[in-house]
């Protein structure tokens, strides 16, 4: 991973919590719409390749009949209707699940992709408007909730749940699994030099155009209307997700409800965490980290980004709508401070 120091505070689009500068005439850009939200992709190629907007789009189709809950048919839509029988995953299926697994028992729970069902019940899944449930549908729901009603067999090719209630969501960590497939399949034809962002995750490698000029990535000022950024970071060869809590919200007698959804007690977070950015090598990673951080507010986020190693900047709430920015450790080495 290779991140190279250059920050200024700055006014410019933000999109989704990072946003990636345009330059008119550099790479090839593919552009498009997948999991309910869109994607960019910058390939530097010297030469037009017909066939890689067709591939990009059958690797993010794949993910998506394999991830996504609002698919009805999709491979995680099968599971949670499976009940009590054993399923055998896919080989990515397979792979994501092992990988959320490590990040639940690490993050002590704080991310946890089995609140399915309490995600529904406020309105952030496929099904349900958002509203605030009562404290006897949260409680039900929470009984099912929790990784260990998860069983897997050794190699985690087959999966049983204990509670065929038991509902699982993978949106804090498909979006960047499918950044990690798709980098893949560039780095598989050829390309060393390119930019994926989907939904806001990202990951960068090589330069972006024949000066050698790095990837410039800017962090959003967090909150929902302002279209103004805090920094820009010329970087590449790293996966970042930022996760917030302005970005999936409604609002209810003057209150803020963001989708972040805590596994202990079944409400949205509610901390003074404004957003979290990590860079991880693994976006898919990164995407689960921020979530995880996200949900265990700014001090005990900090910690456990300082003990798991992780390069992590943290935007936090503080009197008078200030932000305060916290870098982690790993954060300030790899930008050189």
């Amino acid at each position: 991973m290779r991140i190279f120091k250059q920050i200024s505070i700055l006014l410019f689009l933000g999109v989704a919590g990072i946003y990636v500068y345009e330059n008119k005439s550099g790479p090839r850009t593919f552009e498009g719409n997948i999991f309910g939200t869109s994607y960019r992709i910058k390939v530097k190629m010297p030469e037009k390749d017909s066939s890689l907007s067709d591939k990009i789009k059958t690797v993010l189709n794949r993910v998506n009949t394999r991830m996504s809950v609002f698919e009805s048919e999709s491979e995680i839509s099968k599971i949670n209707r499976a009940g009590t029988e054993t399923v055998v995953l896919s080989p990515e299926m397979s792979y994501l699940l092992y990988h959320a697994g490590e990040v639940f028992r690490k993050s002590g729970g704080a991310f946890d992709p089995t609140v399915g069902k309490l995600v529904s019940l406020w309105g952030f899944g496929p099904e349900h408007p958002q509203r605030i449930p009562d404290a006897k549908e949260i409680g039900e729901a929470l009984k099912y909730a929790g990784f260990d009603k998860l069983m897997f067999n050794k190699d985690y090719t087959k999966l049983r749940k204990k509670f065929p209630q038991t509902e699982l969501n993978l949106s804090a960590i498909a979006k960047g699994y499918a950044v990690d497939e798709v980098a893949r399949l560039l780095e598989e034809n050829g390309y060393k030099d390119y930019m994926i962002e989907i939904g806001g995750e990202i990951k960068t490698a090589g330069t972006k155009d024949d000066r050698g000029n790095l990837w410039n990535i800017g962090l959003a000022v967090p909150e929902k209307n302002n279209r103004n950024n805090l920094m820009v970071l010329e970087l590449t060869d790293v996966g970042i997700a930022t996760s917030g809590d302005y970005r999936n919200f409604f609002q209810k007698d003057g209150k803020k409800y963001a989708h972040t959804i805590l596994p202990q007690t079944g409400r949205p977070a509610e901390n003074d965490l404004a957003s979290a950015t990590v860079f991880h090598d693994s976006c898919m990673l990164a995407d689960a980290y921020a979530t995880a951080i996200m949900a265990l507010g700014g001090q005990k986020g900090m910690l456990f980004a300082e003990e798991q190693n992780l390069p992590v900047i943290l935007i936090v709430r503080g009197a008078n709508r200030q932000m305060d920015i916290k870098w982690s450790s790993s954060a300030r080495k790899l930008i050189g401070e």
